[in-house]
């Protein structure tokens, strides 16, 4: 039973930990060992591991014996500079609920008048200097819990762009809350493109289990031969891991999303055996593009879902598009994202019926 539909714990606790909570440690041992992480537990079930010193992206992520997310075979590791060219990118992907790529170049590697890029870019390789940590205080009817910091992507000559970010949640809500601000501490202005890479694996993926979102979609390259992302196959259903799959196998849908009457987009994965949900939310005005990723690997099971400011076609596409976003010296834009946890069956079937309207 969730601690919000308990009896009233006035009274009853010593230490707000007895609920929840955020507690910041250092990894000692691997290929992550030396990293700052933080375990955020909203009394929920659900918890999950913000990882510091990788730009505050978020790994680990449980509700009860749950699993929400996939994770790489290398798990956490220590933030490396070297992904900022070609494909090094992929040596520090560690998967999770959320790894972020950009802060300037969101894509493929590439190479033009305008510089070098490596694959998604270099912020979810750089540590943040913590500002804030706000622990709940259940005593003062305090429930409130955050996590800010700030992630530096900022060399000599510029592109100069600073990523604040603030990770919160309440007590006794099976939310996560990220709200992003990206500023440009440079004096020109500085191209910006942005991708949340949200990462779900085994149990909550899994055969049969529902991979939902709306919208106009196209496969990500044009021209090609798709097993999954074509008309006539249900890409929207998790299949069993695929023989095709092994090595690089995957495929990607670019998808126009559909918001709703406020303006807001919401996708996910349900899967009816377990009786649980995700739902992932954001702002269409913001992120007006999703990404859904499925690489169905043995060993290698994931299906990501990706909001960004553009598909990940890399900064040259874009600015040949003339998509591509520049923040001005001194400006900033905003991003916000939930990414909520369903377990009560109104709720689970609320969110289905929202998603089948549009």
């Amino acid at each position: 039973m969730p601690l919000n539909e308990l009896p009233s714990w006035s009274g009853k606790l010593s230490n707000p930990a007895q609920l929840g909570g955020i507690e910041t440690s250092v990894l000692d041992n691997g290929l992550g060992r030396g990293t700052r992480i933080a375990w955020i537990n909203t009394g929920t079930g659900l918890r999950y591991k913000v990882v510091i010193d990788r730009a505050m992206d978020i790994a680990d992520a449980f509700y009860n014996q749950y699993s929400l997310t996939w994770l790489n075979h290398s798990g956490i590791t220590f933030p490396q500079p070297f992904s900022g060219k070609g494909i090094d990118w992929l040596r520090t992907f560690g998967g999770g609920l959320l790894t972020t790529c950009g802060l300037t170049h969101t894509g493929g590697p590439e190479k033009d008048e305008y510089g070098e890029r490596g694959l998604h870019g270099e912020v979810s390789n750089i540590p943040a200097e913590i500002e804030s940590v706000v622990q709940p205080d259940p005593a003062t009817g305090k429930l409130d819990m955050s996590i800010t910091g700030i992630v530096k992507q900022t060399p000599l000559f510029g592109p100069s762009l600073e990523l604040r970010r603030t990770i919160s949640g309440k007590i006794g809500q099976a939310s996560v809350f990220i709200h992003d601000e990206v500023i440009n501490r440079g004096n020109r202005p500085a191209p910006h493109m942005i991708l949340y890479h949200c990462n779900f694996g085994w149990p909550l993926a899994d055969e049969g289990a529902d991979i939902l979102w709306q919208g106009k979609w196209k496969p990500r390259f044009e021209n090609s031969k798709y097993e999954i992302f074509r008309d006539g196959n249900n890409f929207k259903k998790c299949p069993a891991p695929m023989e095709t799959h092994s090595g690089t196998g995957e495929e990607v849908a670019i998808i126009d999303s559909t918001p709703d009457a406020e303006g807001k987009c919401v996708c996910g994965l349900y899967n009816e055996r377990i009786g649980i949900a995700v739902a992932l939310k954001f702002r269409k005005e913001q992120l007006p593009w999703l990404s859904n990723w499925q690489h169905w690997g043995k060993g290698e099971y994931v299906t990501g879902l990706e909001p960004g400011t553009n598909p990940p076609i890399g900064q040259a596409k874009a600015r040949e598009e003339k998509t591509l976003l520049h923040i001005a010296p001194g400006g900033k834009r905003s991003y916000d994202l939930e990414i909520e946890l369903l377990y009560k069956e109104e709720r689970i079937r609320e969110f289905l019926n929202k998603l089948s309207d549009r």
